[in-house]
Parts: C-alpha cells; structure tokens; sequence
C-alpha cells in the first residue's frame, strides 16, 4: 500500500534550497567583482585565479537550480519516480567542477614555482584574499546547513565547493605574505598545499555522490525504521528495509510479519499503520510501501 507525496514538504524543501542558491549567488558575485578590481590593479596571477575559481563557484548555483526546478514536476508513466534524481546528477557536475579547480590550482601553483613574478599592491592582495575567504566560507555553511536539512547532495557538495575556494583564497594571503617578505617560492608552495586539500574536499564530495547514486542511506535511519514497525500493533517483527534516496527525498519499501489468521482488511490496516509509524519516525520520507506477510508463510520461506 502507498501514500502519495509530501507536496508542503517538498515545496518548502525546493523553496530553501533555491533561497540558499540565490543568497550564495549574490555574495560569490559580489566576492569575485572586488576580487576582479584588486587584479586589475595589482597584476597578481593567484588572485587572478582566485577570482576565476570564485566565479565558477557561483555560476555552479545554475544545474543546481534547474534541478530543483525540475524535481517539482509531477511523476509521469515513464519517469514514475519523478524528477528528483536529477539533484543527484548536478551532484556530477559540481564534483567534475571541483575536480577541474584542483587541477588548475595545481597547474597554477607548478607554474609560479617555476617563474616566480612580482606582485604590486600586496596589502590590497591580502586584503581580497580575506574577502575570497570569508564570502566563501560564508556561502559554503550556508550551503551545507541547508543541503543537510533538506536532504540534498548536491547541495552539500556545492558547498564544499566553496570551502575549496576558500582555501584557494587562503593561499592568496598565504602567498602574498610570503611575497611581502621576500619569498618567491611562498605562493607556490602554499599553492600545492591547498590543491591536496581540494583533492580531499574532492574526494569527500565525490563519496557523498557516489553513495546516493548508488542508493546507500546511513544504516541509523534502517534500524530506526525497523525500531518503528516492530513497535507498530499488530507487528510481530519487521522483514526486510529498503530505503533509497530520490533528490532530496526518501522513498521505503518494508515487510512486516503479521499473525497467520488476521482477515486482509485487518493485515491493510496494520500495513497502514506502519506506514504512519514510519512517516513519524524517518525525516524526509515522502512515500513507503509496506508489505503484510503472515507469519506461518515467513517462517516456511526462512527455513
């Protein structure tokens, strides 16, 4: 037996998730057009760099927002799930976008170790550099406090995608304070330090997406769900959970034992009620499918 949608949750969901887009949209722009004027005056290669990293960050707000666009469309006979695995698949992109900043800062950084440059204006270096860091890292909470409430990966990677900008940006004030004491190799060499921790970023974005993709879910949220059915009356004991992952939301398929001579209508309105228990118990379920198996034909299959 299934229920439909959570439609107010949902629509609240996409509703946040879009506010968060929007709101880190604005700050990163804002970010990189100080960033872009600093450059323009100063000549430094790493802010330049910075500044690109920053506008490609805020420009990744863009397959996320069609996907949440696209997760609000209704089911149809063909896509009979919805639209919300399409949060998953920007999920991709944003990771294929770190993947490409880490590559780049590495070549950046190998690039300015092997021809060091002059830079003019280090004061207003740095102090762009503070302002990369501190809009990013503003974007990147915001970013992955809302992911993880409404359960959105993608979101959660787009966020710490903007954690490695900010690092970049760390690397600019790193380098420019080693530019001021006369290190030409500090820019660099802090360059290559933080491209093995976008790496680790990367590769933590990367398991996130791999996992939902795959359809894992934390094994908690199984034994909750089995904790609320077995307290479900009328349950004898809980069979077999799946739970998977659609966009932002979940999506269960359960069995429950039920007593050998109940009548089905009595079986209907016990699967009803775990149903409900769960629904309660696990955030984010928008639909759960329980199967009512008596409990003389579980222990023949079992044996």
């Amino acid at each position: 037996m299934g229920h439909s949608h959570h439609h107010d949750y949902d629509d609240v969901a996409i509703a946040e998730g879009m506010r968060a887009l929007w709101i880190s949209l604005a700050v990163l722009a804002v970010t990189a057009l100080v960033q872009a004027a600093v450059t323009v005056a100063s000549g430094s290669v790493a802010l330049f760099g910075d500044t690109l990293h920053n506008a490609a960050d805020a420009l990744t707000a863009v397959p996320l927002g069609v996907a949440f666009v696209l997760g609000r469309r209704p089911p149809t006979r063909r896509y009979t799930y919805g639209y919300g695995r399409a949060e998953d698949l920007a999920g991709i992109a944003i990771v294929m976008v770190i993947a490409a900043s880490s590559a780049l800062a590495g070549y950046a950084a190998i690039t300015r170790l092997l021809h060091p440059r002059h830079v003019s204006d280090l004061a207003a270096v740095a102090a762009a550099a503070l302002i990369g860091f501190a809009g990013n890292e503003l974007v990147a909470v915001y970013r992955i406090r809302t992911g993880r409430r409404i359960g959105s990966a993608a979101l959660v990677a787009d966020g710490l995608h903007a954690r490695t900008d900010g690092l970049t940006s760390l690397a600019v004030l790193l380098g420019a304070a080693g530019a001021a004491l006369g290190w030409t190799w500090a820019d660099p060499v802090v360059g290559l330090a933080i491209t093995a921790a976008i790496v680790a970023v990367l590769r933590q974005a990367a398991r996130e997406i791999w996992r939902r993709l795959m359809d894992a879910v934390d094994p908690a949220l199984v034994d909750e769900s089995e904790r609320a059915l077995r307290d479900t009356p009328g349950v004898l004991d809980a069979g077999q959970v799946r739970l998977r992952w659609t966009g932002h939301q979940l999506r269960a398929e359960c069995e429950v034992v039920v007593a050998p001579d109940i009548t089905a209508a009595e079986a209907h309105q016990i699967s009803h009620d775990a149903e409900h228990a769960l629904r309660h118990a696990i955030p984010r379920l928008s639909g759960a499918l329980v199967h009512a198996e008596p409990a003389a034909s579980s222990l023949a299959t079992s044996l």
